[in-house]
């Protein structure tokens, strides 16, 4: 195949993989990179080289899964472990995609405040806005608004320079662990893997390579996707701390949101990175309350058998439609609502990925590992090794992270 018909497969093929690791650098991903920032200047850029390396192992075998298969996730989990296993996924899974997609709105609602604008009249808007875009629009179209919307989160990259870092010292931390022992430092350090590696992402890229109807003759092209998306993701965290880094932390200044971020930006790095920084962070809210919903709204679908895709319409897909309308309906109108326990909603659906997310990890790995389901395609031993590494450290993170966060829940 000549370079310029492999340049051709690329762009057809490509999407799903940069959507779905950029998308994850949502509201949630953005507050824990500045905070981390912040807190402990470049002391946790260490922490992007595993887990970059973590996230294309993980997305590189649920990529090659869809692609072999043709199907999502939660259809083989259902096919192999059972209807049982897939509906207490599910449930937990709905609560945890739920209170990520509250986290998302808020941070919208968040930045249009930063900007002068009413989160009264703007997330209504916006709420009204994706749905239209999802149910009314094509898969195509709606990768093709994702993709381009991608393109904004290089907004923190822009900002990182702005801020004039020391990029020597930059580098340096970025390449030799600076480990503290602090309680605050291990908990952001794990926090940046669990923010970075979700269960939802598992389920959304694989049911989206299943609904493009990209094939296993086109694999590479879907494999070059991902390791690009993965790249990108960490990237962009990079450049998020750097700025915060460089700014807030040198300032002595501590926040506990990104919103807050964006505010204390504007008298260190100047009005321009303020404002980038905040534009960045509405297009990443927004963005992760489009591709959150829609995962949950695949993979409930998937395991009840029922019809999915954004190529449905109402009358041909009314549980997929319905599931992705009342998931947005409620997380905005739980923004909206004065007093609702937003923080308990977030902390719990937190706490919850946690927990889901090494089962959803050892059932991927069981499942493309077998041979009747993948073929030729099965992991190499080596590559078992790195990926059951990868995953039992990713447990043992992630059971330390539910533990820290649920611990301060149960003192109060």
């Amino acid at each position: 195949m000549s370079r310029w018909r492999r340049l051709l497969l690329f762009l057809s093929i490509m999407g799903p993989g940069i959507i779905t690791a950029n998308i994850d650098n949502d509201a949630s991903g953005i507050t824990t990179y500045s905070v981390a920032g912040a807190r402990f200047g470049f002391s946790l850029l260490w922490t992007l080289i595993p887990t970059t390396i973590a996230l294309v192992v993980i997305q590189e075998m649920i990529a090659r899964m869809g692609a072999v298969t043709g199907k999502g996730l939660s259809d083989l989990i259902r096919e192999n472990y059972g209807v049982r296993s897939t509906f207490l996924m599910m449930i937990g899974l709905f609560i945890a995609n739920l209170g990520t997609t509250v986290a998302n709105f808020a941070g919208w609602a968040a930045s249009m405040e930063i900007l002068g604008l009413s989160k009264y009249i703007l997330v209504p808007i916006g709420a009204i806005g994706i749905w239209m875009l999802v149910t009314r629009g094509s898969y195509r179209l709606v990768e093709k608004i994702l993709l381009i919307a991608c393109l904004m989160y290089f907004g923190y990259v822009i900002s990182g320079f702005m801020a004039h870092p020391d990029w020597s010292e930059v580098f340096q931390k970025t390449v030799l662990p600076d480990i503290k022992l602090d309680n605050e430092y291990i908990y952001l350090c794990i926090a940046i893997i669990g923010t970075t590696i979700t269960p939802w992402m598992q389920f959304y890229l694989q049911s989206s390579i299943a609904e493009k109807g990209i094939n296993k003759e086109e694999y590479n092209a879907t494999r070059l996707d991902v390791i690009i998306g993965c790249s990108i993701t960490d990237i962009i965290a990079f450049f998020i701390i750097v700025t915060c880094a460089t700014t807030l932390f040198s300032a002595g200044i501590r926040i506990n949101e990104a919103s807050e971020a964006a505010q204390a930006l504007r008298p260190l790095a100047g009005n321009y990175a303020s404002l980038i920084f905040a534009i960045s962070l509405a297009n990443a809210s927004l963005l992760g309350a489009i591709i959150v919903p829609l995962a949950t709204a695949y993979y409930i679908c998937e395991a009840m058998g029922w019809e999915r895709g954004v190529n449905k319409t109402f009358s041909e897909a009314p549980q997929f439609m319905w599931i992705y309308t009342i998931i947005i309906g409620l997380s905005a109108f739980l923004v909206l609502l004065p007093g609702a326990p937003l923080v308990v909603l977030m902390v719990f659906s937190a706490v919850v990925n946690g927990l889901l997310l090494p089962f959803v990890l050892v059932y991927a790995i069981s499942l493309v590992n077998n041979k009747r389901i993948m073929g030729e395609y099965v992991n190499s031993k080596s590559y078992n090794y790195i990926s059951w590494g990868t995953i039992i450290a990713i447990i043992i993170l992630t059971i330390v992270l539910v533990a820290t966060t649920f611990a301060p829940v149960i003192r109060a």
